[in-house]
C-alpha cells in the first residue's frame, strides 16, 4: 500500500478554508486506498471539537500533532518562529520514524518541503499562493514536483525554472451538494423571507475576497432583494457589521458549520464570487473552494472578470462583472434576477 505523509503547518480544526482543504484531501486520498498520516503542529485552539468531527470527514487516515513553538500571536516574527520550530520537528519525524524514509511526502508548505528535500525525501509542494521567497526558489532549483492550483501559478514557477507542473483546481465533495427538499422549504428552515430575492456570499470577508463590494453594491440593489454574506472570522464579522450591519438590505450571519453550506447556497436566487483585482493572488492564483461548491449546488453565479476565474468559468455558466466596481455588481445582479431563463439556462452548466 503507498503511504502519504501529509505535512500541514495549520490550527486544526481551524474555522479557514484551507482546513477543509486539507482535510477533504486527505479523506479522498485515503479514500483511494492510501495509507495516510496528517501531520500538523501541536498548537492552542479555541475549537476544541474533534477535527474529524468538525468537518464531518471520514476517520480513514491518521492524525499526529508534532511540537512547535506556538508563537504566531506575536506576529511575522512568531509565526517565522513557529514555522521554523514545526518544520524541524518534520524533519526530525521524517529522520527516525519507522518506515518514515519509504513514504512520500505532501504539503502546502514550502520550508518543510524544502527540508524534506534536503534529507532526500520523496517530496511534492502543493503551490497556492505565488510565493517567491528563499525556500521556494530552493524548491525549483531542486526539482521538487509541484502540484499547482491554477495555470497562473503554473505559469509563474515556470517562468522561474521550474518544469515538474501539475496543475489540479480545489474541488468539492459533490455528494454534500445532492438536494432533494425544495428551495422554499429550505429558505423557511434558514428564517429567508419568502418575498425576497437572496444574493448570497459564502466564505471569509477579507478585502482581497471582495465582499465589501458586494456589501456596497446592496445599496444600489432593489428593495425585494436580500443580500446574505455567510462566513468571516470575528474579526472581520464584526468589522462588517459596524460598516454594513445597520444600512441597507444586508444580513450578515456570520460563521456556519460547513455541512449547513449547501443548505445556504441552495436557498440563494443568486450567488456572487467578487474577487478583487488589486491583488495577484485573487487575480491569477487563487481557486476558491466556494466556486466550486456554487458549481455544485446549481444555483446561478455571478462573478468578477478575472484570469483566476476564467481558468474554470465561461460565458456559458457564470455571469461576469468589472472587478471593484459595486455599480457593475449591481447591475449585472440586477440583469440577472430580470432573466429567469438565464437562471435556468445557467443552473443547467
Amino acid at each position: 500500500m503507498k503511504k502519504i505523509i501529509f505535512i500541514a503547518n495549520m490550527r486544526l480544526p481551524t474555522e479557514k478554508a484551507h482546513g477543509l482543504q486539507i482535510m477533504k484531501t486527505c479523506e479522498a486520498l485515503a479514500a483511494h486506498g492510501v495509507e495516510l498520516t496528517l501531520v500538523v503542529p501541536w498548537r492552542r485552539n479555541t475549537i476544541a471539537d474533534d477535527p474529524f468531527e468538525y468537518y464531518h470527514v471520514k476517520k480513514n487516515f491518521k492524525l499526529v500533532k508534532l511540537f512547535s513553538l506556538d508563537l504566531v500571536q506575536w506576529g511575522r516574527i512568531g509565526f517565522l518562529m513557529q514555522s521554523l520550530s514545526f518544520s524541524l520537528a518534520v524533519a526530525w519525524y521524517a529522520a527516525t520514524m519507522t518506515h518514515a524514509g519509504e513514504a512520500v511526502y505532501y504539503s502546502r508548505d514550502e520550508l518543510p518541503v524544502w527540508l524534506l528535500s534536503l534529507l532526500g525525501r520523496r517530496v511534492f509542494w502543493e503551490a497556492h499562493r505565488g510565493h517567491m521567497n528563499i525556500a521556494v526558489r530552493s524548491i525549483i532549483a531542486r526539482h521538487v514536483p509541484i502540484v499547482a492550483i491554477t495555470l497562473g501559478l503554473k505559469n509563474l514557477y515556470r517562468s522561474h525554472g521550474a518544469q515538474n507542473i501539475l496543475v489540479a483546481p480545489d474541488g468539492v465533495d459533490l455528494e454534500m451538494f445532492r438536494m432533494s427538499v425544495p428551495k422554499d422549504e429550505i429558505r423557511k428552515k434558514l428564517g429567508f423571507d419568502a418575498d425576497k430575492k437572496i444574493v448570497l456570499y459564502s466564505g471569509h470577508l477579507y478585502v482581497w475576497k471582495g465582499a465589501d463590494v458586494l456589501a456596497e453594491s446592496a445599496q444600489k440593489l432593489g428593495s425585494d432583494v436580500s443580500v446574505v454574506l455567510v462566513g468571516g472570522t470575528d474579526e472581520d464579522i464584526e468589522r462588517f457589521k459596524k460598516t454594513y450591519g445597520a444600512t441597507g438590505p444586508i444580513r450578515i450571519l456570520g460563521r456556519k458549520p460547513h455541512h449547513e453550506i449547501s443548505l445556504y447556497l441552495a436557498a440563494a436566487d443568486i450567488l456572487v464570487l467578487p474577487n478583487s483585482a488589486k491583488e495577484d493572488i485573487s487575480r491569477l492564483y487563487t481557486s476558491p473552494l466556494k466556486l466550486f461548491e456554487y458549481m455544485a449546488s446549481g444555483t446561478p453565479i455571478v462573478t468578477s472578470d478575472l484570469p483566476s476565474l476564467r481558468e474554470v468559468l465561461h460565458d456559458d455558466n457564470a455571469v461576469f462583472f468589472t472587478p471593484d466596481n459595486p455599480a457593475a455588481l449591481a447591475e449585472a445582479i440586477m440583469k440577472l434576477l430580470a432573466d429567469p431563463e438565464k437562471q435556468k439556462r445557467l443552473s443547467r452548466q
